[in-house]
């Protein structure tokens, strides 16, 4: 007699990659500070065949995961034919001898990234400019957007997204204070309308053989780029935050998605952390006790990724094999449910510098500043 369990998989792997497949990435080698961003950069460079593009698609091959997030993938119109372009032509297309890989279910939803604004969010005295007094850092809208590539059905009429949750309707925000002055960094009518995500905040279920599992993605801003008022640590910090309270039933209730349904994620519901978070809980600029909380939050499992290419790119730093990015820290998280999910392994595509996978990620011209981290996980049965 067959077994009326649903079937799940022994094993699903996760991932995340911040590519850089974004318009300044692509620009002219003659660039100047004059150059104007387009928003048609990325299509270009997919249509001219580009090594670099290339190198990030056998990357993916190569770990070939289940369910990945994009960061830094620009999303230039509705109809997403960069994102179709770069699943049918290159991951579709094997890549120096390795097996094509296939996503027939995505999302990339609208982000805040060069949305403009009305107002003079870095206080230069000119108001409503590009790239700086946009909703996020961008040249145009959708600039360094998010995209979900997934090898098992999303279900899009239940995918939630917070790109227009205000950051002051976060209680005790950290607003931004200018130290010189002792006043808010913000005009009141900045601050009144200001949103959290420098990105967006999407809770996307995945349909695994039956089984709902959430992709909680994200793409926070960089702790810097700003002056002592640190108004980029601070969102940065509370776009983490936003994670942990949606987490937490007792402290979600304040959380609106963009259609106004209140409330975070069900104790009983699986999911999984996903992005370039850009803080770490030990280098880096960031407010290092955000990320502490988050990865330490009850309902996770941090799997710790390592990589023995990471570990000597750094070797004067002992928490090296964890970092993500060329620079010297760990900024891209795979975080599972820790009640529905276990972890079977984890790492971090970081090759050696002699092995022959290293000329992919030699330098930031060869791929991307950061490595792709993959989760190996398996649902517990209920």
């Amino acid at each position: 007699m067959a077994s009326s369990k649903t079937s799940i998989p022994s094993k699903l792997r996760i991932a995340t990659f911040n590519v850089s497949m974004e318009a300044l990435n692509y620009l002219p080698a003659e660039q100047n500070q004059n150059t104007k961003v387009t928003g048609d950069e990325l299509a270009l460079a997919l249509k001219s065949n580009r090594q670099q593009i290339k190198n990030i698609a056998e990357i993916i091959q190569r770990v070939n995961p289940d369910i990945i997030l994009l960061n830094e993938f620009d999303r230039s119109d509705n109809s997403h034919q960069s994102l179709k372009h770069f699943i049918k032509n290159y991951l579709n297309k094997s890549q120096n001898g390795n097996t094509a890989v296939n996503y027939p279910y995505f999302y990339q939803g609208p982000v805040n990234t060069g949305v403009p604004t009305k107002y003079d969010l870095n206080n230069d005295n000119k108001a409503g400019t590009l790239p700086n007094d946009a909703y996020g850092f961008g040249h145009f809208p959708g600039h360094f957007a998010m995209a979900l590539l997934s090898k098992y059905p999303i279900d899009e009429e239940k995918i939630r997204t917070f790109q227009l949750f205000k950051w002051q309707d976060m209680p005790n925000a950290l607003v931004p204070v200018d130290p010189e002055t002792s006043k808010p960094w913000y005009s009141e009518n900045a601050w009144n309308n200001f949103r959290l995500s420098s990105k967006s905040h999407w809770d996307i279920p995945v349909n695994i053989n039956g089984n709902e599992l959430h992709v909680l993605a994200s793409h926070p801003t960089p702790p810097v780029f700003d002056g002592p008022e640190d108004r980029n640590g601070k969102r940065n910090f509370d776009e983490l935050r936003f994670w942990i309270d949606y987490l937490t039933p007792s402290a979600a209730s304040y959380i609106y998605d963009d259609n106004k349904q209140h409330g975070g994620l069900a104790q009983d519901q699986a999911f999984v952390i996903l992005g370039d978070l850009n803080a770490d809980a030990i280098d880096g600029n960031a407010i290092k006790s955000g990320i502490h909380r988050l990865t330490h939050h009850p309902r996770v499992i941090d799997p710790l990724p390592e990589s023995e290419g990471g570990k000597y790119h750094r070797i004067d730093n002992p928490n090296a094999k964890n970092h993500t990015a060329f620079w010297g820290m760990r900024a891209d998280y795979v975080l599972p449910a820790k009640a529905q999910m276990s972890v079977l392994d984890s790492g971090i595509f970081w090759p050696k510098v002699d092995e022959d996978e290293f000329r992919l990620i030699k330098n930031r011209a060869a791929s991307s500043d950061h490595r792709l981290v993959w989760v190996d996980v398996e649902l517990k049965s209920k």
